[in-house]
């Protein structure tokens, strides 16, 4: 398990005030693995919650009152993200933020419908999250189907015949690779080889090269941080050469992908669910402040996420007129706002129940550096092909 830095302890205290300061203000919860395998992502959406409090009050906050977010690690733990569920609950928040990992947020979810909270989830896809869904769960993301979306749409534009998956066997990294099953029929790509591993796998070059000898057009490659760099790396190391290799986000949507994998990472294209060339107002800017608040380093779609989720949740408060959970669900149907991040609004469609409908942007590594490529919307760069 990771401890956590420095940074998101300084980040999580500036969250968190005091019992004597705590007086006169709006409470709202939020999750997020602050330590364990997925504090990468939490230390994003720290940056993210930190930029969305500090706009929020700066404008006069909620109700006449400061806003404050009480924060809950989950420790990237099934058990430990219901316990910290449940002091949200008990807590009396009228609103719970709900984090990365679809295993956990899933769980979290449905033990917060059954308690009658309303849940915000900004970052985890696992479609099974809003499909079915229930009346208490709200998602500002976009779900897993569409990240598969992205990718089968840039190998259809190409003519591509034949493809390959390797996913994990996790919530997040099956809806993608299952959804891109599904498209890719639909688009008439033969899928050569699907492999799913298990958490745990160092030694991809089996599978890799069973793969080369099959030669797809192109590689759809499903995983978080570590798995990701590995993957690249002993691909370019076992000489397997597609036309593309693409990522369904997650690991290889992180600046930490380019800096760890380095030239193996080169020519990579993912997924994402934000860039700051989006046509957004305030994009730029949200892009400047979220790279303040971490210390400089680049942020990644999450923290532009939870900087989002910040906001619906305190306008959700706002629309209420008061704190009780019934009035703040209530708002949270019939709301409609423009963020930096995006639209928001909750819709039921193709057996989703309060989703965001928002696309999802694709970009790839070019000399080093994510540059956007897709869809013609973010001013795309031509896309590099390996052969």
């Amino acid at each position: 398990m990771r401890t956590p830095t420095i940074q998101s302890a300084i980040l999580l205290a500036t969250l968190m005030l005091g019992s004597a300061q705590a007086q006169g203000t709006i409470k709202i919860g939020a999750i997020t693995s602050v330590t364990g395998r997925f504090a990468e992502f939490g230390k994003m959406q720290l940056a993210g919650f930190k930029v969305g409090v500090e706009e929020v009050n700066r404008k006069g906050g909620v109700l006449g009152k400061k806003l404050e977010l009480v924060v809950e690690d989950n420790a990237s733990d099934v058990n430990k993200g219901l316990a910290a569920a449940e002091r949200l609950v008990n807590a009396g928040v009228p609103i719970v933020i709900n984090e990365y990992s679809s295993s956990l947020v899933k769980a979290q979810a449905q033990y917060l419908a059954r308690q009658k909270v309303p849940n915000l989830v900004i970052t985890s896809s696992g479609d099974d999250i809003t499909k079915p869904g229930s009346d208490y769960i709200f998602r500002l993301n976009q779900p897993a189907t569409e990240y598969a979306r992205v990718i089968l749409n840039i190998f259809r534009d190409n003519k591509f015949k034949s493809m390959a998956v390797i996913a994990g066997t996790g919530a997040f990294e099956k809806s993608v690779a299952d959804a891109a099953q599904l498209i890719a029929k639909e688009y008439g790509i033969t899928i050569m080889e699907d492999q799913r591993y298990d958490k745990g796998l160092t030694d991809f070059r089996p599978v890799l090269n069973r793969i080369k000898a099959k030669n797809p057009d192109g590689i759809l490659m499903v995983s978080y941080a570590e798995d990701s760099v590995a993957l690249m790396r002993q691909a370019r190391e076992v000489g397997v050469k597609p036309r593309l290799f693409a990522g369904g986000a997650a690991g290889f949507a992180l600046p930490e992908f380019v800096k760890d994998a380095g030239s193996a990472a080169e020519s990579v294209v993912t997924a994402t669910a934000w860039i700051p060339q989006l046509r957004y107002a305030g994009t730029q800017k949200l892009n400047v402040d979220l790279k303040k608040a971490l210390g400089g380093a680049d942020p990644s779609y999450h923290a532009a996420q939870a900087y989002a989720g910040v906001l619906v949740a305190a306008e959700a408060v706002r629309k209420a007129g008061n704190t009780d959970r019934e009035a703040v669900k209530a708002a949270l149907n019939g709301l409609t706002m423009n963020t930096s991040f995006g639209p928001i609004q909750f819709k039921d469609f193709d057996g989703f129940r309060n989703q965001n409908p928002l696309a999802m942007v694709a970009q790839q590594v070019q000399g080093g550096a994510f540059v956007p490529v897709y869809p013609k919307a973010v001013i795309p760069k031509p896309i590099k092909f390996e052969r």
